[in-house]
């Protein structure tokens, strides 16, 4: 190498430029949340104050460049979160829907249920109206039946046959024993206009005072409204016990040879029992009749009628 003249490093060191003073050191300090809009808008170059070596500085390229990748950062975030709130917004609108949907079904669900409410309690009040209807239709029917009670007349009564005989009774106890056979004649009207009757087998029978001497059973029978009939019941008693009860029988028994005759009052009893079914069998109405008859049993009058001539008792 060559040695350099006192001209040539004179010449060199009157060319170079001046070394320019040392430049101040700058900092940056990541803002806050609170202050990032402030932060962005007073780190752009209009609103920053000018400066002789603002664009010569590395420092300014470190704090663009710093402060360009915060603002991408934020602008990141700032994206994210608008997309997390859109996202946000159409999952509620969504279940928006879904809510109304639901509200919908909801209130279609309470619509059929207070239709079928409504029509339930409707055709449970008809049921209630015309059962109420039905049976106050059914109690006029019953009450208008009761006025039309069963026409009951006995109108005579024959004794055919009478006689005593000494006997004894079935535990051999010796006693007077009564046979007697009689028929009596009675007639039956039903007087309704719109049911007609179902008589039931009636007992027939023949009393001295609380013995019983004879009885019979009339036969059961459909009688059609208004219409009326006649019937013939016997009334018998076979080998009866008297057990001394009737003592004319017992003296009658010694002196009928000689042609007197006996009296004995006795007394019939029936009870007629009817019943009506009006509108099928749903209403039923019944009528019961005791009739009870006073009348003397002569043994001179044997084979002839005994009327009652309204004696008789109808309860």
């Amino acid at each position: 190498m060559h040695a350099k003249s006192y001209s040539e490093v004179t010449s060199v060191d009157q060319s170079s430029p001046a070394r320019s003073p040392r430049r101040p050191l700058y900092y940056v300090q990541s803002p806050s949340n609170h202050d990032v809009e402030k932060m962005s808008y007073g780190s752009s170059p209009m609103g920053s104050p000018p400066h002789h070596f603002y664009h010569a500085s590395p420092i300014h390229h470190s704090r663009e460049s710093s402060t360009s990748r915060f603002s991408a950062s934020l602008k990141s975030n700032q994206n994210r979160n608008g997309n997390v709130s859109a996202w946000r917004k159409l999952h509620l609108a969504e279940d928006s829907d879904d809510d109304d949907e639901e509200d919908d079904g909801d209130e279609e669900n309470e619509d059929r249920d207070s239709k079928w409410n409504r029509k339930f309690r409707l055709y449970l009040i008809l049921f209630l109206f015309f059962v109420l209807l039905f049976t106050v239709f059914s109690l006029i029917l019953w009450g208008a039946s009761k006025s039309f009670h069963p026409q009951i007349l006995i109108q005579s009564m024959v004794f055919s046959k009478f006689n005593v005989q000494a006997g004894s009774d079935p535990g051999g106890v010796a006693t007077d024993l009564m046979s007697l056979n009689s028929t009596v004649r009675i007639s039956y009207r039903n007087p309704a206009t719109f049911f007609g009757v179902h008589v039931s087998s009636t007992p027939f029978q023949l009393h001295y005072f609380q013995l019983q001497i004879a009885s019979g059973q009339m036969e059961e029978f459909y009688q059609k409204r208004q219409s009326s009939r006649r019937m013939v019941t016997s009334v018998a008693g076979h080998q009866v016990p008297l057990y001394g009860g009737i003592s004319a029988i017992g003296n009658w028994r010694d002196q009928r040879q000689d042609g007197v005759g006996v009296e004995v009052s006795l007394n019939l009893t029936v009870a007629v029992r009817s019943r009506a079914y009006i509108l099928g069998r749903l209403v039923k109405s019944t009528f019961h009749t005791t009739i009870t008859c006073p009348i003397t049993l002569s043994t001179k009058k044997l084979g002839k009628s005994h009327s009652f001539n309204n004696t008789c008792t109808y309860n």
